[in-house]
């Protein structure tokens, strides 16, 4: 199964944020849209990422005295470049990556130009719902 097969599913939208607007506006959005990330672009190329911010960055913002958090920006607490996927690249081989290096969400840039993202959370699902497949029809062949 490849990453693009999760995005059939889940759909290609992700949402996004400016350097320019404030950590308080990251937070707005992340509980508002019930997600754990927001990928940050330019707003004249919202298919060209500049970073990721995440609710762990928000976490150091607040730890390193960043307050209030409507006087801080994205760019400031933001993780510029991060690890991105081909949405060719297998769920096998994202999960590992995700799992080594710790992260939650999977940017995915195809030609570089932002497709979707992937969280861990929907890369178990899709692990979870092959493998329960899979041990439907072992079962089936067994049984007849």
């Amino acid at each position: 199964m490849l990453l693009r097969d999760i995005l059939e599913t889940k759909g290609k939208h992700v949402y996004t944020i400016s350097p320019d607007e404030s950590l308080q506006d990251v937070v707005t959005k992340l509980v508002r849209w019930n997600c754990g990330s927001l990928l940050v672009v330019d707003a004249n190329r919202p298919e060209h990422m500049l970073g990721i911010i995440t609710e762990r960055d928000i976490l150091r913002a607040c730890a390193a005295g960043k307050f209030p958090l409507s006087d801080h920006r994205v760019r400031e607490a933001m993780t510029a470049t991060p690890l991105a996927a081909s949405p060719y690249q297998t769920v096998e081989d994202a999960m590992g990556v995700m799992t080594t290096r710790r992260i939650r969400h999977l940017p995915l840039v195809e030609e570089g130009k932002l497709v979707g993202i992937v969280s861990i959370g929907d890369v178990v699902k899709a692990q979870h719902d092959a493998l329960t497949m899979e041990n439907h029809y072992l079962k089936s062949y067994i049984q007849s």
